[in-house]
């Protein structure tokens, strides 16, 4: 395996049909298992409608809760592991901005996964709308994530 990091490649993923987003149609590839997109689709798109039932507005609000929800779940920091003489410390660092959404993409599923009874999509719209009360399994996650960094602030000397 190569010591040094290749050049930034980032492949195009495109858009989903119905809300043109690059952010939906990556979080429709994570979901989807076995290569079965259009269930993938089918889940994402239920659980936006069930977002667009529950505000009481249309496609580009259902949107906007999306977004609201997923910058709700993003964490700012996190510790990661150094080596220094002889001991692993933890050290919190800020978290670049492409990691920050696969992690809230990753925690989102998980947890709606973790809920119990009804269908997928009823799960992660469920877990969207705790996420925008701040509440839920994603955002416990993340407060998680955020107080180890915070009880780990000594050892932020050592990041270089």
């Amino acid at each position: 395996m190569p010591r040094r990091k290749k050049k930034d490649f980032t492949r195009d993923t495109g858009v989903d049909l119905r809300f043109e987003s690059p952010l939906i149609q990556k979080f429709i590839n994570i979901i989807m298992e076995r290569g079965k997109k259009s269930v993938a689709c089918s889940i994402v798109y239920e659980a936006m409608d069930i977002l667009v039932k529950k505000s009481g507005g249309d496609d580009k609000k259902a949107y906007e809760l999306f977004n609201k929800a997923f910058n709700q779940i993003a964490p700012f920091v996190e510790v990661r592991p150094r080596r220094v003489g002889g001991s692993v410390y933890q050290i919190p660092m800020e978290v670049p901005q492409k990691r920050r959404g696969s992690l809230a993409m990753r925690w989102v599923i998980a947890a709606a996964q973790a809920r119990s009874g009804k269908s997928m999509s009823q799960k992660l719209a469920a877990e969207f709308l705790d996420a925008i009360e701040g509440r839920g399994g994603a955002v416990k996650k993340k407060t998680e994530v955020q107080r180890m960094a915070e009880a780990n602030r000594a050892f932020s000397h050592y990041a270089w």
